[in-house]
């Protein structure tokens, strides 16, 4: 196979304040499988990822938990690899931002940046949100909290350095223009550039005093640097990146990325801060960053201090590592996020993997077992029923590249089960069963099961890179190697003649839901999380009159269409289908929910609220929401399914 040249591929690295959740650990999969399809397709791949290990954040759970900083990441570190490592993923590099090489380099960077006039010291005074370690102005707020996690803010006043972003942001614009591909999918392309880069940049704080936890300033011994600038220059230390110029041969050959893979609530610091920090510096840009969506619980989001996180540890205890990696790669929508619960899981271990792949495998095996003492011949005894598989078997790695092409990587994986389906189908359509009774039609039969064995194993090959264990298994029972990749669209390669295992191993056992129930609650028998959550006080309001009640008309209504306000950070405006009235309803919940997320759900709506303008947008009725204590939203939406225009009494 011809090199086609090298490919480097990194993940956000992981933030060492606690052990990832399975929503975290999606995105060393999601990476992994397009390493491991890139190195198939031929190319040169570097793939790496790690750990973010400063910050005041660590600084305070290290002296929570009784420990150094140092230890503390030490041990949170550790595990993270464990996990990636238990995940099955071929990084070629694990960085972390306390190897010694990294914490020299930034300090080399911060001075050159520093002496060539990007930065200069000053003072900050403003809001500090920990969590997210970002600085706020008031004006910036949202409801006096931070306006990206919602959290509390507290008032901060320290001396620090700033670098000038808008310096470059110019720049940055004509290249996010002209080069459409940089920032996937597009709607995190026109947030970033209508909510941040147009409306213009502040420059911004590159170093901290009031913490000691970080790479210290080696000028200004007061200051740490502070945590984008050290996280993110990873992908280049990473390749031996060096500011003085000398740079080793790992960065000479894999620079620039080809693809930064990061989650979508860090897509800013990733689109903006660093292209103007490579600006600076003199380095190519990436060729392109995708921000995936979040992979969140069926029923919201994660959260430990809720308690209702699930780790991919406890998951592959029960289901194995390749159903898990099946799940959350062919899980994801493109742009939307995802959903994952126990409940699920089984559903898709039954239907997809049991039933669909795992039965096809034992099926096709067993009767070649059965009919011809495990060897499989292509007699070729070919009938017109065959051409349709024969060309489904052919034309699916050309679907399945175009898909990667485009990172849509569930689509791929089902393009692949696809082929799959289709082999099941050819079972059907040739009753091989019925075959084996007339022995006219020995050399048919044959045919057949060579056929099936032809459509398996080159799935199998195409399923290597999402799925790696069990494909393996699949050609280790069709006691084959992978297909070569450039010959995967010709039939064929299946060797005539070969002698399967006699003793066909299950792929996937079909489970029951209340078992595996049993088992999650046998983990977690020991755990707080099933105790009652106390609740939420909020400030009581004057009471009302049951006549005040009735002059309220609430109604379920359905969203039939949803965009984003022009120029408002914060509101949707959803087209509501009320009986046989439509409503536009103007909502502050942006932040929370995307238009596409928005449609198609049924609503509650406050429906004799008296018109109003927001934003220079008329707004007919009021949409109803929860609020938790951190300020998070969540659409109040009927239990059962309700016609749109149904009275809430």
């Amino acid at each position: 196979m011809a090199n086609k040249g090298k490919y480097y591929i990194t993940t956000a690295i992981t933030y060492t304040s606690g052990k990832p959740h399975i929503g975290n650990t999606y995105e060393i999969v999601l990476a992994d499988a397009i390493a491991r399809f890139r190195r198939q397709e031929g190319y040169d791949v570097f793939f790496q990822t790690g750990t973010d290990e400063h910050g005041q954040k660590i600084e305070i759970k290290a002296e929570e938990a009784g420990l150094e900083p140092k230890e503390f990441v030490d041990q949170v570190a550790a595990q993270v690899k464990d996990i990636w490592d238990m995940m099955n993923t071929s990084y070629d590099k694990f960085i972390r931002t306390t190897d010694e090489y990294h914490e020299k380099q930034i300090q080399k960077i911060f001075k050159k940046l520093y002496d060539q006039g990007d930065i200069y010291k000053g003072s900050y005074e403003g809001m500090y949100c920990t969590p997210c370690e970002s600085f706020w102005t008031k004006s910036q707020l949202k409801d006096g909290k931070c306006p990206d996690c919602g959290r509390e803010v507290q008032p901060a006043k320290e001396e620090a350095y700033f670098f000038k972003m808008s310096k470059y942001a110019d720049r940055l614009i004509e290249h996010i223009n002209t080069h459409p591909e940089f920032i996937q999918p597009v709607s995190r392309k026109n947030e970033m550039m209508n909510n941040f880069l147009i409306p213009g940049l502040t420059d911004l704080c590159v170093s901290r005093t009031s913490f000691k936890w970080g790479i210290p300033v080696d000028f200004d011994d007061k200051h740490v640097v502070y945590v984008w600038l050290d996280a993110l220059s990873n992908y280049i230390t990473g390749l031996g990146y060096d500011a003085d110029g000398n740079h080793d041969a790992h960065y000479k050959k894999y620079w620039p990325a080809d693809l930064h893979l990061i989650g979508k609530d860090i897509i800013r610091f990733h689109t903006i801060y660093w292209p103007i920090f490579l600006m600076a510096l003199g380095e190519p840009l990436p060729k392109q960053i995708f921000g995936h969506p979040w992979l969140i619980l069926a029923d919201g989001k994660m959260s430990k201090s809720l308690g209702n996180v699930i780790y991919a540890d406890e998951l592959v205890d029960i289901f194995g590592v390749d159903a898990v990696r099946y799940f959350v790669l062919h899980e994801m929508p493109f742009e939307n996020d995802g959903a994952i619960s126990w409940e699920l899981m089984v559903e898709r271990v039954n239907s997809d993997l049991a039933n669909i792949l795992g039965n096809l495998v034992n099926r096709t095996i067993s009767m070649s077992n059965k009919y011809f003492d495990g060897v499989i011949f292509d007699k070729e005894e070919n009938e017109p029923v065959d051409d349709d598989l024969k060309a489904v078997i052919t034309g699916t790695k050309a679907k399945v590249e175009a898909k990667m092409a485009e990172l849509r990587v569930a689509d791929a994986i089902s393009i692949i089960f696809d082929l799959f389906r289709r082999c099941n189908k050819y079972i059907d359509e040739t009753m091989p069963w019925v075959l084996a009774k007339d022995d006219d039609k020995n050399d048919r039969l044959a045919t057949v099961l060579y056929n099936l064995a032809e459509g398996i194993t080159a799935g199998a090959t195409l399923l290597h890179s999402f799925m790696p264990e069990t494909a393996d298994k699949i050609l280790e029972q069709f006691n084959t190697e992978p297909v070569p990749y450039d010959d995967l669209d010709k039939f064929g390669n299946y060797p005539t003649g070969s002698c399967i295992t006699r003793e066909p191993e299950i792929l996937f056992k079909r489970l029951d839901v209340e078992e595996v129930l049993a088992k999650v609650e046998e983990l977690h028998k020991d755990d707080t999380k099933n105790t009652v959550e106390p609740g939420i006080d909020i400030e009581p309001k004057d009471e009302i009159t049951f006549d005040d009640f009735t002059k309220m008309q609430f109604q379920v209504g359905e969203i039939i269409s949803c965009e984003e306000v022009p120029k408002s950070k914060k509101l949707l405006c959803s087209q509501v289908q009320i009986g046989k009235e439509v409503k536009q309803i103007v909502s502050g919940i942006k932040k929370y929910y995307s238009p596409d997320e928005m449609v198609g759900k049924k609503v509650m709506v406050l429906v004799n609220l008296k018109p109003a303008k927001l934003a220079g947008v008329l707004s007919e009725g009021m949409l109803l929401c929860a609020e938790d204590a951190d300020g998070n939203l969540s659409l109040v939406t009927p239990e059962k399914d309700m016609p749109n225009g149904a009275e809430i009494c």
